[in-house]
């Protein structure tokens, strides 16, 4: 079967057990093609709601989880968002087809990694500013953010992170050590934040300082 077909299963699976409930999430996830971030190895499961490894330890996400964060931000077209944890680079890429790849920035800690995502991302025509970085910095050049995300574990949401999120804009992490949980911080106007907390979730750990 072609990638393409297979693709299209995979979010008409993901669509019938709930997982996406919004039109823009299914668009974006038919668009990317999940074969072309994954080792070639492993192209043959890209379209398994499962997570892959890419190598350096790191996993793709499977996609139900890419659709969750995507749909729990409540992401919309034109939203600046920053995403901390690039990895291969789909989730950023899925994100791009909801916001607009000039709108998306991305960090990440390993530089094998970041050189791969900028060169599969370019491959693919997506034009997504990376930084290589410790992702507890974010990145201030391009704040304030509408959004932010972490596609790793963390004890807590970095603060600088948070500082860099205008009033009302949210952050989205999974937040724990060996037992996390998806948790949904709101900006307020005072800096301060209201918190959401959502299912228990599996991600490699953050890293950095």
């Amino acid at each position: 079967m072609a990638f393409e077909q297979r693709r299209e299963r995979m979010v008409e699976r993901l669509q019938a057990r709930g997982a996406i409930e919004r039109e823009p999430t299914a668009d974006a996830l038919r668009s990317v093609p999940r074969h072309e971030f994954v080792p070639p190895d492993k192209r043959g499961a890209a379209y398994q709601d499962r997570p892959l490894p890419i190598g350096s330890g790191q996993t793709i996400s499977a996609p139900h989880m890419v659709a969750s964060m995507i749909e729990r931000l409540e992401l919309e077209s034109g939203e600046r968002v920053l995403e901390i944890g690039t990895g291969c680079g789909y989730h950023a890429a899925v994100t791009a087809e909801v916001v607009g790849d000039e709108n998306v920035y991305s960090v990440e800690y390993v530089p094998e990694l970041a050189d791969r995502a900028r060169e599969t991302l370019a491959e693919l025509g997506y034009e997504i500013a990376i930084r290589t970085g410790d992702g507890h910095e974010g990145w201030p050049d391009h704040a304030p953010y509408d959004a932010a995300y972490l596609t790793c574990a963390a004890e807590s949401v970095p603060p600088v992170v948070v500082e860099q999120i205008r009033a009302g804009g949210r952050v989205l992490a999974p937040i724990g050590d060996t037992r996390q949980r998806l948790v949904l911080l709101t900006v307020q106007a005072d800096g301060g934040t209201t918190r959401e907390t959502f299912e228990g979730v599996r991600f490699v750990r953050m890293q950095g300082e």
